[in-house]
């Protein structure tokens, strides 16, 4: 969603909403990995039923990873994304269904958002790569050593997107994927599985809200259901909320900024391209045994729980007085809507509402400062009253000359605060500094790049002759380039006002002066801010979009051709006389076809995804179309400092004239492509334990060619329609694997169905209300009122799912015993120092190997145990041993010890454990890179029996 930095706010704001995740890891028995069974009981305490899977947010990462080597080959990529689908699996555990959804065909209000990034992935694209040539030239001119290029094509992840065939060859393999853990793994034994591909239209995240909506809205639903989410955009809290489900969790990757990201060039860590030197690669290790080994942890998953936040707004919320009754539930969906404001993937923000600058805390204030006179809710299931709207909208009006002002002052004073703090750095450096093999360093840093003998000896002997050299005009410390000029980031005498002050975007707006309102809408829409009509149009095209949006969001897309026509949004000032626009969208309007809809969001660089004749029209100059596809485009920076937060001025789209021009190309289609350019639905996979198995089998037998009703009673009450599926996974037959590495399924009982969503009228309208039966969890947050209740009793916060749960702790003795290992300075030796472990391929004694000075403690851990019983399984620190084989690594006790506290998102948390950024070391079971063995990345082939073998 495009609201850049709300998790943080989110999470910083409300910090109890996030719990960490607790993850069994798999084991390995000589040799043999044995994958987690995740039948058991859920290690976080809680059981979830449901599964949904934002499919475009792990197909990213597996693709084109940014803090890892990225796949070779497509096969690598589809066994990358399969085990990412186990690790998440084994986490959560669902016990009713999985719902797997790829983002299909998008409605037209966000294929203009699609068309943006597109086109700046492709242009950052051919920018890097020219820079990284430009780079490697200049070192190997300069004598440095680079490693051969790898001759490869580059992976254009454009090509995720609805109606490639890369997106094809993925549905096809997740579809073998489903069969062999239904097959396979006992956790999958009664499991109910949808997969939703890139064929069925709409993104991912509303077709599984949309199935939510539908499945709340018949009788045999369970409102009690608890629902997980897995996706890391923000719009995912909001969709959320907006279920009105008492139960719903969303399960993301735990963000760590400032990840280290090799170099595209000599693959080091610790630079960027433009950075790099051409040094030798340093050896890691005694022999060179940890050079494939990434500086950076495997990746943590924590829990974002929405019934805590629920709390926390109901508290934000309430008001007193009110002239009407106050509602929780109806409170949420304004507060959601507000949301809208500072940011959406459909609209652009509003100039006077930034998120870094507490935009929400803003209008929620005036949000309860006016609701008095609004005489009710903003929202009513979807639906806006704009008139409420309005007065809140002209309340923030009233402040947006001071915010601006505000705005302004703050950006002065964080340059000031910039400007010292360089100046600060200068005067602390020293005067002189020689280079080279001269060039002084701590003792004991063997692993800089400068203490080798000489890394570049030809550079090195230049530069030392040169500063023997040096003419009285040129200062000591100045460094020169190859054809002996003095470099720019040497002693070049600048000027004083630019010495210590960095190019600022010119802003031609200047909000911050008088007559802000007719600068920005002469320089954003060149037009004069005194045609008041003009104003009208832009004020009721972004009316339209926040009442098309919070539909989208409640009822599903109210219209599939809509969409915001301008690159800016109004200032909230102008929001006056909307109570009168409309805010009824065209009804029966239909998707675009995948192929067309590539046509409409692909630059012409990735033009070779498309049929030749259609790629034709990208770059055909006497194409009727060729003014949608312009090679370079300006970015405007809107007052923001990085190219990636401006705005890509692109031309829109005419969906009249793309149609038009491929009416004539159409008949160019091969089959194949006409298969791929039509839209598909969704398809249900069960296995043979399942109760679904033997009535699906039945309907397979009989051929009826009708639409099924789904009895309820045999999936959790769960409704909706079959239809036989051409392609249909059956049993006894064999399942091909598209994957050459992996085997082809010959014992096969699994089913697989056309499953379609039970049906509306286009008018109905889905309540969003808590449905009646539906338990409210146990409050977790501290009642306000507990000092005046609790007669003197210490509040006790609740840590991860379970009330009851008990954190373990070390006893007085432990701590001594810790105390004797563990040096309290920050700068130590002890086994829980922040020194780095020796490397894993030590096969010592049963114990940690010992460090100078220190004495052995075998049974450190012996003092460690529950304070309680608590429900559900044993803690995860007494299911699972450690391998006393690997003596280099933390006692594993100790760091699921410290996991299970569960502290919601403090930085300081593994501060006493060594690690790379201050976080514990994971142990990695799998030998390399996560999902790729380092011994030339050869798959091992699964047993003849499958993973498991069930009596």
């Amino acid at each position: 969603m495009g609201v850049p930095a709300f998790f943080r706010w989110l999470s910083r704001k409300y910090p109890s909403i996030i719990v960490n995740c607790v993850e069994e890891k798999p084991k390995e028995c000589n040799g043999v990995k044995i994958p987690v069974d995740a039948s058991k009981p859920n290690p976080n305490d809680v059981e979830f039923d449901n599964l949904y899977l934002d499919m475009n947010g792990i197909i990213h990462p597996c693709t084109h990873p940014e803090d890892k080597p990225a796949p070779k080959n497509e096969d690598e990529m589809m066994v990358a994304i399969f085990e990412y689908i186990d690790r998440l699996f084994s986490i959560v555990r669902p016990r009713r269904l999985l719902y797997m959804a790829i983002d299909g065909v998008a409605p037209r209000a966000k294929m203009n958002q699609q068309r943006s990034r597109r086109f700046r992935a492709s242009k950052e694209g051919m920018e890097a790569a020219i820079e990284k040539q430009r780079v490697r030239e200049e070192i190997l001119g300069k004598g440095g050593y680079l490693p051969p290029e790898e001759i490869k094509e580059r992976f254009d992840s454009n090509c995720i997107t609805p109606g490639t065939e890369f997106m094809d060859n993925l549905a096809k393999c997740l579809r073998y994927y489903i069969a062999d853990r239904l097959n396979n793994d006992p956790g999958w034994k009664n499991l109910t599985v949808i997969l939703s591909d890139a064929s069925a239209p709409g993104e991912g995240e509303h077709k599984i809200m949309d199935y939510i909506r539908r499945q709340r809205a018949q009788p045999n639903h369970d409102p009690n259901t608890h629902h997980c989410l897995c996706g890391a955009d923000a719009d995912l809290i909001m969709l959320g909320l907006a279920t009105h489900e008492p139960n719903f969790t969303i399960i993301r990757e735990e963000f760590k900024p400032n990840k280290p990201k090799p170099c595209g060039l000599c693959n080091q860590f610790g630079h960027d391209v433009k950075d790099c030197e051409g040094l030798p690669r340093e050896k890691k290790g005694k022999h060179d045994e940890l050079a494939d080994s990434l500086p950076c942890a495997e990746g943590e998953f924590i829990f974002l729980r929405l019934s805590i936040l629920r709390e926390y707004l109901e508290r934000e919320l309430t008001m007193a007085s009110l002239p009407f009754t106050f509602d929780v539930e109806r409170s949420i969906d304004d507060w959601v809507f507000m949301c809208f404001f500072v940011g959406n993937d459909f609209l652009p923000h509003l100039p006077s509402l930034e998120i870094r600058e507490g935009a929400i805390d803003r209008l929620v204030n005036i949000y309860k400062n006016v609701v008095h006179k609004t005489g009710g809710y903003l929202t009513e299931s979807g639906y806006v009253n704009l008139q409420r709207v309005q007065m809140i909208m002209l309340a923030v009006g009233e402040v947006e000359d001071s915010i601006f002002k505000k705005r302004k002052d703050d950006e002065d004073s964080f340059r000031r605060r910039q400007k010292e703090k360089r100046k600060r750095m200068k005067r602390d450096q020293p005067s002189f500094s020689p280079g080279g093999i001269l060039t002084p360093h701590a003792l004991g840093s063997r692993s800089s790049p400068g203490s080798q003998v000489a890394n570049n000896p030809r550079q090195a002997a230049y530069e030392m002759r040169m500063q023997n050299n040096l003419s009285p005009s040129v200062s000591p410390n100045t460094s020169f380039t190859s054809d002996g000029s003095p470099s720019p980031r040497g002693g070049i005498k600048r000027k004083v006002e630019d010495s210590d002050s960095e190019p600022e975007p010119e802003d031609n707006v200047r909000l911050w002066e008088a007559g802000w309102k007719q600068r920005y809408y002469k320089n954003k829409f060149d037009v004069d801010a005194a045609d008041e009509k003009f104003r009208r149009k832009v004020v009721q095209s972004y009316v339209e979009g926040l009442c098309w949006v919070l539909r989208y969001y409640y009822q599903g897309c109210a219209s599939w051709k809509w969409y915001y026509p301008f690159h800016y949004a109004p200032f909230a000032s102008d929001f006056e006389g909307i109570a009168d626009m409309p805010s009824d969208f065209e009804k029966g309007t239909k998707p675009f076809k995948p192929l067309e809809q590539l046509m409409g969001v692909f630059p012409a660089a990735s033009g070779n995804f498309l049929p030749p004749s259609w790629r034709k029209l990208m770059s055909d100059p006497d194409s009727s179309i060729i003014d949608f596809y312009p090679e370079d485009f300006a970015i405007d920076l809107n007052g923001k400092k990085y190219a990636w937060q401006g705005v890509a001025l692109l031309p829109f789209v005419d969906e009249r004239r793309l149609r038009a021009a491929l009416e004539e190309v159409y008949p160019d289609l091969t089959p194949e492509e006409t298969r791929r350019n039509s839209l598909g639905g969704d398809v249900l996979f069960v296995g043979k334990h399942h109760p679904l198995h033997d009535f699906i089998l039945e309907l397979y037998k009989t051929g009826s060619t009708e639409s099924v009703d789904v009895p309820p009673e045999l999936c959790h009450g769960i409704q909706g329609k079959f239809s036989l599926d051409e392609e249909a996974v059956l049993p006894d037959q064999v399942v091909c694997s598209p994957i050459p590495v992996l085997k082809d399924l010959t014992h096969n009982a699994v089913i697989s169905i056309n499953f379609k969503d039970p049906q509306f009228a286009e008018d109905y309208i889905f309540k969003a209300v808590m449905l009646p039966g539906a338990r409210k969890p146990a409050p977790v947050l501290k009642p306000s009122d507990w000092e005046k209740s609790s007669n003197g009793r210490q509040w006790k916060p609740q840590l991860g799912f379970n009330r009851d749960r008990r954190p373990v702790h070390l006893d007085p003795a432990a701590f001594r015993a810790l105390g004797h290992v563990m040096p309290r300075g920050s700068s130590g030796t002890g086994v829980y120092s922040n020194a780095a472990p020796p490397p894993p391929t030590f096969q010592g004694n049963m114990y940690r190997p010992l460090l100078r000075g220190q004495a052995q403690i075998p049974k450190l851990m012996s003092n460690v145990r529950p304070q309680d019983s608590w429900r559900g399984p044993p803690p995860l620190f007494q299911q699972q041993r450690f391998d006393r084989g690997v003596g280099a690594e933390p006692l594993l006790p100790w760091n699921r010890m410290l996991q299970t506290q569960n502290a919601a998102f403090q930085p300081n948390q593994y501060q006493m454990l060594a690690g790379p950024g201050g976080y514990p070391p994971r142990r990695d079971d799998r030998g390399g890179r996560q999902g790729y063995p380092r011994e030339g990345r050869k798959y091992p082939l699964p047993p003849p029996s499958g993973r498991y073998s069930w009596n």
